[in-house]
């Protein structure tokens, strides 16, 4: 429901990996074969050697840099700022706006708060659920479905996001009570909007659920 982009994020992580793993392969069969420790050294002398014997040779006049050092230099700049604009895309498409319809008359928004707070309210007295929180992301491709179930696609007049509601229950909850309570609260969220929302929702535990008491309903 967000713009990272996974099958970059997967390939990076799975480049990284395989650097890791060759590297303590690599190491390990250094420290238990002398044979191969004694080749790795040599073939490190002779590359090194060899990068010394380059530096030198292409030295900046006037200057005690080479140009090498500048093209390493310059690659690694490039290479910080195409990691801070990967970095900065990590979790984009959140939207405060959960949606948007424009008329001849004008232009009515629904601001995602506005289900923040009405799902909240309508928790706070669940004994299953000790916190919950609610968030709206951009939702490019997105069929809206009217009452009557029969789908159209959208024609850029009702634009909407997707909801992620996050619930963190208490110990001993059980998960399909509190999804028929969500599920009741989106449908209640759909007829009031007058169309369907595209709508993840997750059920956690976490720290808080440690250390909260059980509630017993007699």
């Amino acid at each position: 429901m967000n713009g990272t982009h996974r099958g970059l994020n997967r390939a990076l992580l799975g480049v990284l990996g395989l650097v890791l793993v060759a590297a303590g392969a690599s190491t390990i069969l250094a420290g238990t074969n002398p044979a191969f420790a004694r080749r790795w050294t040599t073939a490190g002398t002779e590359v090194w050697a060899g990068v010394q014997g380059s530096l030198a040779a292409a030295k900046i006049p006037g200057a005690d840099i080479s140009w090498w050092s500048v093209g390493v230099l310059a690659v690694l700049v490039i290479v910080a700022v195409l990691l801070v604009c990967w970095i900065a895309s990590q979790g984009t498409g959140r939207s405060n706006q959960l949606a948007a319809q424009d008329n001849d008359t004008g232009k009515t928004t629904v601001d995602t708060a506005v289900a923040a707070q009405a799902i909240k309210a309508a928790l706070a007295d669940n004994t299953h659920v000790l916190a919950a929180s609610v968030q709206s992301w951009n939702n490019k491709s997105w069929t809206n479905k009217s009452q009557s179930g029969k789908s159209r696609k959208n024609t850029g007049a009702v634009t909407n996001s997707g909801l992620k509601i996050s619930i963190q229950t208490r110990k001993g909850a059980s998960p399909v009570e509190v999804m028929a309570a969500v599920d009741h609260l989106v449908e209640g969220l759909d007829q009031l909007l007058g169309f369907r929302l595209p709508v993840l929702v997750r059920i956690k535990a976490g720290t808080r659920t440690l250390f909260a008491r059980t509630e017993r309903v007699a």
